[in-house]
């Protein structure tokens, strides 16, 4: 296979690790015989530096006649509190590309379970995939700022198309894994919530064969804690998604971890870790780069469609991880590889 890959560095860390996710792909397509082949554009606070514009034009006329997309990270404190910021251009995006559907998997490893903050016993079998929609909600509808801003609004926003697309996702998501959609809320307060019940409950007609269950959205987040391994995969709105992803994370042991795709109607998709820009590291090798590489193999599952790569991929990192490697994260102190050394690691096992 040939495919073309658009790779934006972006912030911080973002260099270090897209880097190391290209060298493991370039181990893929030798191993599996293809051929892929990758530009690079700027996005988030770079762009800003350098043109003004957090999305370049340039870069979306990149992407757009790629496969895919591969992200470092955004975000620069510098930037925080300016009117033009580095995020503005991970909306844009995702938005220019419909990209409504973002898919975080999270998996608790058994040898790293004295990093996560529960009982061990708590995170035997944990392996949840969290489908957030991406493109609406709060994150996305009105919002205003009155008189000397001491009065603000945001307003959460859903129609049923919106809800129906992603709860799709969802479904079919858990057709290929345990066949369990739990579908996140505030129905006994929020209108946009109910509409989103009574949506998800009208595609799950389709889906016989997958269950289905409501959760408050204050209830999920309690259960994820004492319950996690209970869940298969959950369904949430932006805000939503956006919290209880982050909350889930800390299961795996560390942000740097987990990896995520942002997918729309066809098969390009935008693949990033979970984890920030994290400047104050940059350059040190101190980064992790298991989730931008857990990105990667989700790019070739579900851009390239290439599930055994994408398996070999993941496989490499299990054994490494079991083989006592560990990144400056999840060293707990002790010995630890570079950003470099870990993913040389992960390619020796593919």
């Amino acid at each position: 296979m040939k495919a073309s890959l658009t790779v934006l560095p972006g912030d911080g860390i973002g260099p270090e690790v897209t880097t190391q996710a290209v060298n493991v792909l370039n181990a893929v397509a030798a191993k599996f015989g293809h051929e892929f082949s990758y530009e690079e554009a700027l996005l988030g606070g770079i762009a800003i530096d350098k043109t003004g514009n957090p999305l370049p034009p340039e870069t979306l006329r990149t992407a757009e006649q790629s496969d895919a997309v591969l992200l470092g990270a955004v975000g620069l404190p510098k930037y925080d509190a300016a009117t033009v910021r580095p995020e503005q251009g991970l909306l844009g995006i995702r938005k220019h590309f419909g990209l409504f559907a973002n898919l975080r998997p999270v998996k608790a490893y058994p040898v790293l379970a004295h990093y996560a903050p529960l009982r061990p016993e708590l995170l035997e079998g944990v392996d949840m995939l969290f489908v957030r929609e991406l493109t609406g909600g709060m994150y996305f509808g009105e919002r205003q700022e009155q008189g000397d801003g001491d009065t603000a609004y945001d307003t959460e926003l859903y129609s049923v198309p919106e809800v129906e697309r992603v709860a799709h996702v969802a479904f079919r998501a858990a057709q290929i894994r345990r066949n369990k959609v739990t579908s996140v809320d505030k129905a006994n307060v929020l209108a946009a919530m109910r509409l989103w019940r009574r949506t998800v409950t009208k595609v799950h007609e389709d889906y016989s064969d997958v269950e289905l269950e409501h959760a408050l959205v204050d209830s999920c987040a309690m259960h994820l804690l004492t319950r996690p391994s209970s869940f298969d995969v959950l369904l949430a709105s932006n805000m939503f998604g956006d919290i209880l992803s982050d909350e889930a994370s800390v299961l795996a042991g560390s942000l740097g971890m987990l990896p995520s795709a942002s997918l729309g109607e066809g098969r390009f998709g935008l693949y990033e870790p979970v984890h920030g820009s994290a400047p104050d590291i940059a350059g040190q090798g101190k980064a992790n780069p298991i989730g931008t590489i857990l990105s990667a193999a989700m790019l070739l599952r579900y851009s390239l469609a290439l599930e055994d790569e994408a398996r070999a991929v993941e496989a490499a990192v299990d054994a490494v991880l079991a083989s006592g490697a560990r990144t400056a994260d999840i060293a707990g102190g002790g010995q630890w590889l570079s950003t470099s050394e870990f993913a040389q690691a992960i390619i020796a096992q593919i």
